[in-house]
């Protein structure tokens, strides 16, 4: 169970960034904050995909992560154990940049958005996001995909992350044509 949570970890995640680019330095105290980037549902997506996105060796801009999440906000990756039991793991955003972190800078990992399901009532949203996850941007096929659940609420200045649930494709779980483009 704990490779399976591991790898999820380290793979599962997508989301995006602005059409700002936001800067990137060596140390996270360096790190620019984009505020623009939570006043729309596609930037706030956009930039959860993003900001966790990158190179080997390239730093993410941590500080633009957290600044996407509701102070109360999970991540909760999803799969079977190594007994093939359905599991789910709750993090908030500092234990997923503390555990996933160090795996996404050393080994590179881009996550793109390839299709979205959007559903809205008042100043709530419900986002089905399918993704493919790739080592490097010049990789041509994907290593990984899945679906992100992605939980959004708008308090009438800016959207917040509240939840993202998520489980990568497998044999068994492929995903549906319903989520794919």
């Amino acid at each position: 169970m704990k490779q399976l949570f591991t790898m999820l970890l380290l793979c599962g995640m997508a989301f995006g960034v602005s059409a700002q680019e936001v800067a990137k330095k060596d140390t996270p105290e360096e790190q620019v904050l984009d505020t623009t980037v939570v006043l729309t549902l596609d930037h706030t997506i956009k930039s959860l995909y993003d900001v966790i996105s990158g190179e080997s060796g390239e730093k993410r801009n941590w500080k633009q992560f957290k600044f996407l999440f509701h102070p109360n906000a999970k991540l909760i990756p999803g799969g079977r154990d190594d007994f093939g039991d359905y599991k789910v793991l709750y993090m908030d955003p500092k234990a997923y940049i503390k555990q996933s972190g160090p795996w996404l800078e050393e080994h590179g990992f881009f996550e793109k958005e390839i299709h979205r399901k959007t559903e809205m009532f008042g100043n709530m949203a419900h986002v089905f996001s399918t993704y493919e996850s790739f080592h490097s941007e010049a990789d041509e096929e994907p290593f990984m995909r899945g679906i992100n659940s992605i939980q959004l609420f708008n308090d009438s200045k800016r959207w917040w992350i509240i939840n993202i649930f998520w489980s990568q494709e497998t044999q068994i779980n492929p995903i549906p044509k319903s989520y794919l483009p």
